[in-house]
């Protein structure tokens, strides 16, 4: 199966651990990636802030890059998704939209391909039946708190999610790699986003009730698919707090039992490495 793919600018940086086991894992599964070649940033936060023609502008160049590829394509970071998946929608539903869209890029837009969530491509497409049959090391001894934040699920006549309040797509991967999902109720919370430099004490309260009433659920670890939400909840944590917070394509490299894992590891602020030590435990007692 060939699927393009869009990394997004924050994989190319501080999210590297992400791109790395997305491909990792993508492989794993039998998907190959086809990066978009020269691919644009999707606006995120500061486009749609300050430019409202940039912020439709840059995701719909990437629809018409994906149209001439022929692929459809996955997405991991959920604020990228929902910036594409938003351009997606209008080109499709809004006839002012895609005609602004079409005049200003050149193309003539088909209504495919489409645009995907990796999260949502890998455990609906590829289906958890697949995904069981890869796990080498089931993550029996882990209890994780499943933090899907905004973007992923918001709005769900965009994202398409199953549930805006207590979405299950991340809970019942965690389940299929033989790891716990913890009951909690702060799974769908705001991290603080972009706030986390002109508001960081703000950012900090609200990443500190996450991770708290994620270890108060009896959590030993966060998984997540946002870059920035890693990144609040790695850098705006309170002192003394050391719960890891995973990628959910790091959780199903270490489940697969693939080798580059503890090179992700090392990316991180917290580290993870005593969850692969306890998962090793429990493969072999």
């Amino acid at each position: 199966m060939k699927l393009a793919y869009y990394p997004g600018c924050s994989l190319e940086a501080t999210a590297k651990e992400f791109d790395s086991s997305a491909r990792a894992v993508c492989k794993a599964l039998d998907i190959e990636l086809a990066e978009i070649p020269e691919w644009t940033c999707c606006g995120a936060t500061s486009a749609h802030a300050t430019n409202h023609n940039l912020s439709v502008g840059l995701p719909a160049l990437t629809i018409k890059q994906l149209q001439q590829m022929g692929l459809d394509c996955v997405v991991p970071c959920s604020a990228c998704f929902n910036r594409l998946k938003t351009a997606e929608y209008n080109m499709i539903n809004n006839t002012a939209f895609r005609q602004e869209m079409e005049q200003l890029l050149s193309f003539k837009f088909d209504g495919q391909p489409r645009v995907y969530d990796l999260l949502a491509y890998i455990v609906e497409k590829i289906g958890l039946p697949a995904i069981s049959q890869k796990v080498q090391k089931p993550l029996k001894n882990l209890k994780i708190a499943c933090y899907y934040g905004c973007l992923s699920v918001r709005p769900q006549a965009i994202t398409g999610i199953d549930s805006v309040e207590n979405p299950m797509q991340l809970d019942n991967l965690v389940k299929t790699l033989g790891a716990t999902p913890v009951a909690w109720s702060y799974k769908v919370e705001c991290c603080g986003a972009g706030h986390s430099v002109a508001k960081s004490s703000m950012v900090t309260d609200l990443s500190g009730r996450i991770l708290a009433k994620a270890r108060a659920a009896g959590a030993n670890a966060v998984v997540n698919a946002c870059p920035l939400c890693q990144t609040n909840l790695e850098m705006r944590r309170p002192p003394g707090e050391d719960l890891p917070v995973l990628f959910f394509t790091e959780l199903m490299g270490l489940a697969f039992g693939l080798p580059e894992t503890r090179h992700w590891w090392s990316k991180h602020l917290v580290d993870p490495s005593k969850l692969a030590d306890s998962v090793q435990a429990g493969a072999t007692s």
